[in-house]
Parts: structure tokens; C-alpha cells; sequence
């Protein structure tokens, strides 16, 4: 059995539509369980089973991890994310849990740039400390985030502070998939991959198709990292910590530049989805 921490969330949802198509028993962990899981209906064989867990609750995380062998753990970024997730992987280990999968981010490092990545560093290191097999999945910015663009998109603009820098983008199915690769095939367990798409896609590249795509002129406007911030909080209505950590990783992907990696081409033995057929795929967010 294979338990699924964030099974409402983009890559936990993925990856349960993936091990359904394996036939793989699998334990759908989530805070709502009596609501609709996206795409999963009672009529999947074998059937999903639904069970309530909250990472503030170590009751319900020692129930929902009874009977499980591996856990696939992806949390929302928030300011407790650490303190959560390593609570989480304690109380796995003590449940039974042999294999944590578990969704990181790039530059997860002691002295990383980004607040939200030395998070993930510490919970990397906390989880190596457990004894449990573990595999790091480290993914780069998700393509479904490219559809909160759509407001802005509407008004013809698009607004960052990376220039022309290369940015790596991933759809969430992909790593759905090598997730489920990892908790299926032990011959790839116990390792860090970095994930990505086939092509870095800087902003300017982005607004030129998605010009081409809807047929509305749309353009990149560069701004300053306070002025990001700003529009971020006051503009877009976003947290103080989240506007600080989007602001973060603009910076980090100036300062380092990205490139794609193989990864998922090596782990499922075919390419990553284009950034080109995912936009054709939600055109329908960009139009005006």
C-alpha cells in the first residue's frame, strides 16, 4: 500500500492517476475526505482508498499509515513546512513506513538564497537521518503555475524580474509519473533527481507565445525585485512570506542559470511534456 500525502495537490493528484494506470494499491491521504478527489471516481479498479490526515494531527498521521509500506510526501510551501513535514517522517518511521518519496526543490542547500529551499534542505536532512529509504524529488517551477498568469495575461502584460534569463518549467504530470517510478521500481529508489521540461522558456520567450497562441498581443514588462514584491502582496494578494519567496527564486534563476536536465527522459524512457503543448492544452485560461 502506498500512501499519498497531498493527494488534492498538483503532484500528489498526478501521481495518483499514475499508480491507478499501474494498478497500484494506493491510500489517497487528504484534509477534506469526504470531498471529490479531482479525476478519481468510485468506478477505479483497483478502487482509491480515501482516508483523513492532517500533518497537525499525529493521531490521524499514525492512523492513515497503518498498513502502508511507502509514503509519497509533498506539502504545501509555508512558513511551518519544516516543523510539518518532519513530524511527518517521524511519525512514518515509527507507522512502519519502509520508503518516503519526497517532492524538495531545486537548490535545497544550508546556505541556499531562498528561504523556502533551506527549508527543504533541513527536511532532506532530517529524513536522511531517519534511516528510511528515501528518494528526493527536486522539480523546478510546475507548468499548471504558468495559469495564475492568467489574470495579468488578460491585461496583456506579463510581469517578473528575470529578464532574459532561462527558466526551467515542468508539468506535474511528469512528475507524477517519476514519482510513481520511484515507489514502483526499486531499481531507481533511494536516489536525488532533479527534474525539468525539455527547454529552459525565459519570460520574454513565454509572452511571445502565448501572442502567438491567443492571437492578443502580450508583452514582458521587467521589474525591480521590490517592485515585484510590491505587486505581489498589494497587487496579487499574497503573503508576505510567499511574495518574498517568489521574489527569491527570480533572483536565484539570474544568479544561476538553469538548464534542462534528462532526468525524466532517463527515469520513464520518454521526453517531458513541452511548455508549447501544455499552453495549447489550457489556451482556453489566456484568452481575454
Amino acid at each position: 500500500m502506498i500512501a499519498v500525502m497531498g493527494a488534492t495537490g498538483a503532484t500528489g493528484n498526478a501521481l495518483l492517476h499514475s499508480l491507478l494506470t499501474l494498478g497500484t494499491p494506493v491510500r489517497a491521504l487528504t484534509r477534506t475526505p469526504h470531498d471529490p478527489i479531482p479525476g478519481i471516481t468510485g468506478a477505479h479498479r483497483p478502487p482509491v482508498e480515501v482516508q483523513y490526515a492532517d500533518a497537525t494531527d499525529p493521531h490521524s498521521l499514525r492512523t492513515a499509515f497503518k498498513g502502508a509500506s511507502q509514503l509519497f510526501l509533498a506539502m504545501a510551501n509555508s512558513p511551518a513546512q519544516v516543523e510539518l513535514e518532519t513530524r511527518v517522517i517521524d511519525i512514518a518511521a515509527h507507522s512502519g513506513i519502509g520508503h518516503i518519496v519526497k517532492i524538495s526543490a531545486p537548490a535545497a542547500e544550508p546556505d541556499s538564497p531562498v528561504a523556502v529551499s533551506r527549508g527543504h534542505h533541513a527536511v532532506e536532512e532530517h529524513l536522511s537521518a531517519s534511516g528510511l529509504t528515501h528518494t528526493i524529488l527536486r522539480p523546478y517551477a510546475f507548468m499548471q503555475n504558468l495559469l495564475r498568469l492568467a489574470p495579468t495575461v488578460a491585461r496583456g502584460v506579463i510581469l517578473a524580474t528575470t529578464g532574459d534569463a532561462p527558466l526551467n518549467h515542468i508539468d506535474c504530470r511528469d512528475i507524477g509519473d517519476v514519482a510513481a517510478a520511484a515507489l514502483t521500481r526499486p531499481d531507481i529508489a533511494g536516489a536525488v533527481y532533479t527534474l525539468t521540461g525539455p527547454e529552459a522558456v525565459s519570460y520574454p520567450e513565454l509572452a511571445s507565445r502565448l501572442t502567438a497562441l491567443t492571437g492578443d498581443p502580450i508583452r514582458y514588462v521587467n521589474l525591480t525585485p521590490d517592485e515585484l514584491r510590491d505587486n505581489l502582496i498589494h497587487d496579487a494578494h499574497m503573503p508576505t512570506w510567499l511574495a518574498d519567496h517568489v521574489t527569491e527564486i527570480q533572483h536565484l534563476a539570474i544568479t544561476r542559470p538553469e538548464t534542462p536536465t534528462t532526468a525524466v527522459t532517463d527515469i520513464l524512457g520518454r521526453p517531458p511534456r513541452t511548455l508549447d503543448a501544455f499552453l495549447h492544452e489550457h489556451h482556453g485560461h489566456f484568452r481575454r
